[in-house]
């Protein structure tokens, strides 16, 4: 990260949803180089939550669905204040529209969306709103800026992180408390390991301007760029970070 990071995050706490693997164990890597405490939310995966906070300075894990607004309370409730707070708890559940089941629906829109809703919420009453502080980032995706065939369910809940992250940033910005969304291009992980062929993803990367897939560490450092001081006149934005492929 360079000279973005500094320690600017001393004292604070910061909460990853989905914070274990992937593009969310890099973001909680990147807020611990900026001194923050960071806690490493997972729903299922104890192990590589638990790795992840045992490789940082100051983090534990704390399992919780954030689907769930009750679990989501208590999580909250046993952190204390959230100063920082990154949504990137997510799921895919690819079909086309016509055999898509509502369950393949629902899941989707209450993890990726209705998540946001119940950590964004306890986490503004958590503190924020009292210290005049905070910075909250809501992981989207470019399907959410163009669709993309086989995922209504997804870019209908990627699409409504960007409404709700633009709404949060009106409500909240005379509190000093920025909301932005970073909108990743195709970054190879878990969850999307399986989803598209190799020759799927070359071809991905012939479209991309800057020609190569994303990383987790590519997503990570705008993360720690909006959660900076640096960024605290940019609110209610939704920054592509996808070499170039949704222009």
């Amino acid at each position: 990260m360079g000279e973005l990071d500094g320690k600017e995050l001393v004292g604070k706490t910061a909460l990853v949803t989905g914070g274990g693997k992937g593009i969310g164990r890099a973001i909680s890597q990147s807020l611990a180089a900026m001194g923050a405490r960071v806690i490493v939310n997972y729903r299922s995966d104890k192990v590589a939550a638990e790795e992840t906070a045992a490789s940082l300075p100051n983090a534990t894990a704390h399992q919780a669905d954030v689907g769930d607004p009750a679990q989501v309370e208590a999580m909250v409730k046993a952190i204390g204040r959230v100063d920082v707070l990154v949504n990137n708890a997510g799921a895919v559940r690819d079909k086309l529209l016509i055999q898509m089941a509502p369950a393949d629906w629902e899941e989707l829109i209450r993890t990726d969306l209705m998540s946001a809703f119940a950590t964004t919420r306890a986490a503004i009453m958590s503190g924020m709103m009292r210290a005049r502080w905070g910075r909250i980032v809501n992981i989207s995706s470019i399907v959410g800026l163009t669709g993309n065939a086989g995922q209504s369910n997804y870019a209908a809940a990627k699409a409504g992180l960007i409404g709700f992250t633009k709404s949060v940033a009106r409500e909240y910005g005379s509190r000093n408390i920025t909301c932005n969304a970073v909108a990743p291009g195709y970054v190879r992980t878990e969850l999307t390991t399986g989803s598209l062929t190799d020759e799927m993803v070359g071809e991905l990367v012939k479209m991309t301007p800057i020609k190569r897939e994303g990383t987790a560490d590519d997503i990570a450092a705008a993360v720690a760029f909006l959660c900076s001081e640096r960024a605290g006149f940019i609110t209610g934005q939704v920054l592509a970070v996808d070499g170039g492929l949704s222009l």
